[in-house]
């Protein structure tokens, strides 16, 4: 995971709506936050995790974007995403449960760092909404999240190729 900041030039940020069971306005500023992020499983997307500021005893929010059907590189738009909400340390999790609640209408990305190697990190930038609500684990609570942008990062790497030699 990047350290404290999510991108080299500093210019990463989240900025959030959420309603419901809690009411937050949210703007992070990239000195602030932690980014980590790359392809979803089974190569259906990509996606973007983003921590805010520690809140002291370990305590963070974060939020995790998973982009289906976007590929590494590429502009995107009217993009099904699922929306999970963390409260670590606090053990308390919203997700919208699937893709099909919250929408990124724009979606772009930016080659950053080394050009070279199997490693690649793109800056991602996107902005979008949710139509229905992310709901805890027990389901008797729910938030929703009525807008989000942000600019993070996601780092991609090749997977080493396999070495015949090595079973022998």
């Amino acid at each position: 995971m990047q350290g404290n900041g999510c991108l080299a030039a500093g210019d990463g940020y989240l900025r959030a709506r959420l309603r419901g069971a809690l009411q937050l306005e949210l703007d992070w500023r990239d000195a602030q936050m932690k980014c980590e992020g790359g392809p979803r499983p089974q190569d259906s997307g990509l996606r973007v995790s983003i921590a805010g500021p520690d809140r002291g005893n370990d305590r963070r929010l974060r939020f995790v974007f998973g982009l289906s059907g976007v590929r590494e590189g590429a502009a995107a738009s009217a993009v099904p995403t699922n929306v999970t909400v963390i409260f670590e340390g606090e053990q308390r999790v919203f997700a919208t449960l699937g893709d099909d609640k919250c929408t990124v209408d724009s979606l772009q990305q930016e080659r950053i760092g080394a050009l070279g190697g199997p490693k690649r990190s793109y800056r991602v930038t996107a902005r979008g909404f949710c139509t229905a609500p992310a709901t805890n684990l027990s389901g008797d609570e729910r938030i929703m999240v009525e807008r989000f942008d942000f600019a993070g990062r996601i780092d991609i790497e090749d997977e080493k190729p396999h070495d015949p030699a090595q079973n022998r």
